[in-house]
């Protein structure tokens, strides 16, 4: 006989899982389980059954060690711990930097923090890089978003005309939420026209899948690195006990390019390289398509692209490698 907390489970997945069918075939295979007494190895069987029936990444029994507060799962309270947890990441953006070229870096991780807590931070960042010739958007350490700040993200990258992104279909209500670029974005747009490449690695996952996914059917980003995790389904937490989460998707992406998403597929990237090779590969195509659309005006600029420089990430800090030979001068390499 399953545990009191496996039929909380169960029954709240078949109450609102998106897609109700699968929520009853995952309800019934709990039901019919036999799991372990401690919670955290209960978690990880649980776990383990309910991804069994589809694949579900985002359909999950977690453990806690620390105890979860009695809102835990309730709007204000979860936006409050974001709002605590973004703080501590300086809303989301591990670095934003100048590479020689004029190519901006921003490095965006652990998550898509939603903009209700993160904005400023992220807007701040596409300001800094908006006068740069090329855009380097680095996901390879980020593991989820919200959807608000996909949306201001995208934002930056078109003009004021509101351009359709990925919507969510709700169970709850059967309906589809839309999702826009916005019209009003504060500081300097970065705009349609000049160059953007995101950066993948087999760990980005959902929310920053929805960004490099949408930019990539827009046609207005190419994808360099691995394929991504896949995972489409925007889920909402329940407090089990104090030790024990659900995270059930309640919604489930959709494009109004493709009609459908990135769940169990990932993003296919463009130029598939190894996370660690995608920086110095997206870095030398935009230094390429920079030279054959451009002359670069600064000696800076001229090493950069004549040299072909790649920027190579280690322990967090990006340092050009590769010689720049200018004509009649000497060699040239900087840190981003």
């Amino acid at each position: 006989m399953p545990s009191d907390p496996v039929k909380q489970v169960a029954r709240l997945v078949e109450e609102h899982y998106v897609f109700p069918e699968v929520g009853r075939q995952v309800s019934q295979l709990l039901a019919a389980g036999d799991y372990p007494e401690d919670a955290e190895s209960l978690a990880q069987a649980v776990t383990a059954d309910m991804q069994s029936v589809n694949g579900d990444k985002h359909l999950r029994l977690l453990y806690h060690r620390e105890p979860l507060p009695e809102a835990h799962g309730e709007d204000e309270a979860d936006l409050a711990e974001m709002r605590r947890w973004a703080d501590r990441e300086c809303g989301g953006v591990a670095k934003v930097e100048r590479l020689p070229g004029n190519v901006g870096h921003l490095d965006l991780r652990p998550l898509l923090f939603p903009a209700a807590v993160a904005g400023e931070a992220v807007s701040a960042a596409l300001t800094l890089v908006a006068g740069t010739a090329a855009l380097l958007i680095d996901l390879r350490g980020c593991v989820g978003g919200e959807p608000s700040m996909v949306a201001l993200l995208c934002s930056y990258l078109f003009d004021h005309e509101p351009v359709e992104l990925s919507g969510t279909y709700h169970r709850d209500g059967d309906r589809v939420r839309q999702l826009w670029t916005l019209a009003h974005v504060p500081g300097r747009r970065f705009g349609p026209a000049r160059p953007v490449y995101v950066l993948t690695s087999a760990a980005t996952f959902s929310g920053a899948e929805a960004l490099g996914y949408d930019l990539q059917q827009l046609g207005r980003a190419t994808v360099v690195g691995e394929r991504t995790r896949g995972g489409a389904h925007p889920r909402r937490a329940f407090r089990i006990d104090a030790h024990l989460e659900a995270t059930i998707p309640v919604a489930r992406a959709v494009s109004p390019i493709t009609g459908t998403n990135w769940e169990g597929t990932g993003i296919v990237p463009d130029i598939d390289v190894p996370a660690d090779e995608a920086l110095p590969t997206a870095y030398r195509m935009a230094l390429e398509r920079l030279h054959q659309h451009q002359d670069p005006a600064t000696a800076e600029e001229r090493a950069a692209v004549l040299g072909g420089g790649a920027a190579v990430l280690s322990e967090g800090a990006a340092v050009l490698s590769g010689r720049a030979a200018a004509r009649g001068s000497g060699s040239s390499a900087g840190r981003g």
